[in-house]
């Protein structure tokens, strides 16, 4: 694993350089359409993936806007790299992300006087972590990021790649018929159950079935009232809301950030869930 110093930044180049870790042909999507997920919630789970994968991700759809991983609908991404070439411009930021595998340009809007804050916080040259949306225009691909956080601990360099490599593994092990509503859990319309009979779960407002706490944890992030806000849920008033130990909150989120369910925003106490953008 990596130290904390510069080293590990030097090495990920060499442990993940070259034409990355996937074959290809992995990126095609089966004719007969067996193991997309259906359009819509189901697309927007966050996956890590390295600028390879998406360079050779299908187009899912005829409107060319749509993606497919391992036969896998992708619109939410997780990326780790270097950034280079910020461009700071009056409502934007521009870069490019250089993970060893490809390079490929992003765009983070500055809505927020919060944006600015994340933005200053990273420059060229850092290895940041970027969680966005997708897109192609004109043939070419590039993500827009609602989250852009640098990298202090290096160690989140190689988490990040051994998890691009075991959703990869996940994704190709067995692929079911079809997975849409069709498959979702009985009693849970928004749970996808993917390979290997792994379920991820996305909990509306008020879906406190079973009284699991990673489910109220989610319920909390979905509340309507809380959505909007642009930093996030801290962890004091999930905490409150749910009557638990903010430690024990902190390793629900943890997990579910590890599951790309959510992501921390402007410091590692304020979370949002990946479906609310």
């Amino acid at each position: 694993m990596y130290g904390g110093g510069g080293g590990g930044a030097a090495n990920a180049n060499t442990l993940f350089g070259g034409g990355g870790f996937m074959p290809s042909q992995s990126t095609a999507v089966p004719e007969s359409g067996g193991g997309s997920f259906s359009k819509g919630r189901n697309a927007q789970t966050l996956l890590p993936l390295t600028v390879k994968q998406i360079m050779d991700a299908a187009q899912a759809s005829d409107d060319k806007s749509n993606f497919a991983i391992d036969g896998v609908e992708v619109s939410t991404v997780r990326l780790v790299g270097r950034m280079l070439g910020k461009v700071d411009r009056v409502t934007d930021v521009q870069f490019i992300l250089d993970d060893g595998t490809g390079k490929i340009d992003v765009n983070r809007w500055e809505n927020e006087s919060s944006d600015a804050k994340e933005m200053a916080d990273v420059n060229d040259g850092n290895y940041v972590i970027v969680n966005g949306g997708l897109k192609g225009f004109q043939g070419k691909r590039h993500v827009v990021a609602y989250s852009v956080r640098r990298v202090t601990n290096f160690n989140d360099i190689t988490h990040h790649f051994l998890q691009c490599i075991h959703v990869h593994l996940e994704l190709t092990r067995s692929k079911p018929p079809h997975i849409n509503a069709s498959t979702a859990t009985p009693g849970h319309a928004n749970q996808v159950r993917l390979p290997n009979n792994q379920a991820t779960t996305f909990s509306a407002p008020g879906n406190t079935a079973g009284n699991d706490l990673p489910d109220l944890v989610m319920s909390v992030l979905h509340d309507p009232a809380l959505i909007d806000r642009e930093d996030g849920v801290p962890i004091d008033h999930i905490a409150n809301r749910l009557q638990r130990p903010e430690a024990v909150i902190k390793e629900v989120l943890n997990q579910h950030e590890s599951d790309g369910h959510v992501y921390n925003t402007i410091d590692d106490r304020h979370y949002k869930s990946t479906l609310n953008g």
